[in-house]
């Protein structure tokens, strides 16, 4: 049986199940995320009411009556392709006429009266060899030898009205095609799991593919960061958009606004919900409010039909360019098999840890060709794990050392004094308001664990580690009660006591 992976064919044996078209085809997937699968287009445009005519004066839109008679429903749909290429037959004060087509509808000899923009199956000559589409540009009788079902409407006019207007027999239909919208998906497609069993002419869907915009750098490396993992959480759904809120909070500049249409995504940049992604399923006008990321270019259909709390497996082309955390060595390979060049500076040595790229983003990067790769030696370094149990705190932490969209973040040292066994640092002011105690220490502090002074104490926000464990204070000298404890040092803790006061250290996540 044929059956289509994200557009592409692939045979498989009778029998097949969504995960061996998934394997046989090599598509990219995460478990866990969301699938979709439909019957065939034929299905779809079985829940399709609206259907655009582009012509050499531009587009035309018209939408099927609801209470449409079946016999002029099919016809339609068996017969809309064949208007592609045919001239306007003819053009009055009352009328725009297409044609002739084949039917098989039966005409009648009555006048009726039509509406402005009324949709007609008009049978010239009272013959079915000559069936014409009619475009009623105002409110008149006539005899069309009109099928008597409904006079032979079947439509209305819904968008390109001036164009109508505009048309003469000297122009032309270039096609006529089915809008796809997010209802008729939903209605033709199922999520499923990857044991599901699929048939002849089914079509998977198992990934979102986004071509982000090279005129909103910044913002476009927000979402790289969101969509690290390969994958989005989905936190909000509506019938006009899905939202994901993973690095809300976040802010960027405004960048490239313009108007977000289907399948546009875009990341708020002021006001209630700054730092939120969002991927449209249908038309929205432009705002200031949000910047333009990128385009969704395959895939709408698991946008259509996704849940709140689902996942969605997400690729982006280009991929996301950082050498950050890597070794001068590893990015050297990393960008040559991209054809980037790599400028090394800082400390150069193969075994030197990159902290900083210039420039600073993907799409910079891609566009100048080279990036320029700084490098500190090792044991400027430290490797960190967070955790979950303070979600507040680690929420802060990696907001101000730069974690949260950024493999390597840095902190400025407060407070160092040999022989004192604790190392401090700067906090927030502004961002630590609002850090409820959560995960105190428990009994000791262990050395190692990192912990900030939470809001019941006068230094609220100040980062601190201790190299030895104690039992009465926490990292940052405060009681217990007053501190959050919001991960550990994994690797280089024995460097940490070089640092004095003033000096920048850098973090990164556990590399071991």
């Amino acid at each position: 049986m044929l059956v289509k992976v994200n557009g592409e064919e692939i045979e498989l044996p009778d029998g097949s199940t969504i995960k061996d078209a998934v394997n046989a085809s090599g598509a990219p997937y995460k478990e866990g995320c969301v699938l979709g699968v439909i019957k065939g287009q034929e299905e779809i445009e079985r829940h399709v009411n609206k259907y655009r005519f582009k012509t050499t004066r531009g587009s035309i839109i018209i939408e099927l009556l609801k209470d449409c008679p079946d016999i002029l429903l099919d016809t339609w749909k068996h017969h809309y392709s064949e208007l592609e290429k045919l001239r306007i037959r003819w053009t009055t004060s009352n009328e725009v006429a297409i044609g002739p087509i084949t039917t098989n509808l039966t005409p009648s000899r009555e006048e009726y009266e039509y509406q402005n923009w009324d949709v007609i199956l008009s049978l010239s000559g009272f013959t079915a060899e000559a069936t014409h589409i009619i475009f009623s540009k105002e409110k008149h009788k006539g005899v069309y030898g009109a099928p008597k079902e409904n006079r032979g409407v079947f439509a209305r006019v819904v968008g390109g009205k001036r164009t109508i207007m505009k048309l003469t027999d000297e122009d032309y239909i270039k096609s006529v095609t089915p809008v796809v919208e997010r209802k008729s998906i939903v209605q033709s497609a199922a999520i499923t799991k990857l044991e599901t069993k699929i048939t002849h002419g089914n079509e998977i869907f198992t990934y979102v593919l986004i071509e982000p915009t090279k005129k909103s750098p910044s913002s476009v490396e927000h979402f790289f960061a969101l969509s690290e993992k390969g994958e989005l959480h989905v936190d909000y759904e509506s019938d006009s958009f899905i939202g994901f809120y993973g690095l809300q909070g976040l802010g960027k500049d405004a960048e490239y606004i313009d108007q977000r249409k289907r399948g546009t995504v875009t990341l708020r940049n002021k006001g209630k919900g700054i730092g939120r992604i969002y991927a449209y399923r249908e038309d929205r006008v432009s705002t200031p409010n949000h910047t333009i990321v990128g385009k969704i270019t395959k895939g709408i259909q698991l946008i259509d039909i996704a849940n709140k709390d689902d996942k969605i497996t997400i690729k982006t082309v280009p991929e996301r360019v950082t050498t950050l955390s890597m070794t001068q060595k590893e990015a050297k390979e990393f960008l040559d098999s991209r054809g980037i060049e790599q400028i090394r500076e800082g400390s150069d040595d193969d075994d030197a840890v990159i902290v900083e790229q210039q420039p600073q983003f993907t799409m910079e990067i891609i566009e100048k060709n080279q990036v320029k790769t700084v490098g500190v030696p090792e044991d400027k370094i430290v490797y960190i794990d967070i955790t979950d149990k303070a979600p507040k705190s680690s929420w802060y932490f990696q907001k101000i050392t730069g974690l949260l969209d950024s493999p390597v973040g840095s902190l400025d040292v407060m407070f160092a004094f040999p022989g004192m066994k604790v190392m401090m640092f700067k906090g927030n002011p502004m961002e630590s308001k609002g850090l409820i105690p959560e995960n105190p220490p428990k009994g000791c502090v262990k050395a190692g664990e990192i912990g900030i002074t939470n809001m019941s104490r006068r230094q609220i926000g100040v980062v601190g580690v201790r190299f030895e464990d104690n039992d009465e204070f926490g990292p940052t000298g405060e009681p217990f009660l007053g501190t959050n404890i919001i991960g550990k040092i994994v690797k280089g803790i024995e460097n940490l006591e070089k640092f004095k006061e003033g000096d920048t250290v850098y973090v990164a996540r556990r590399k071991l």
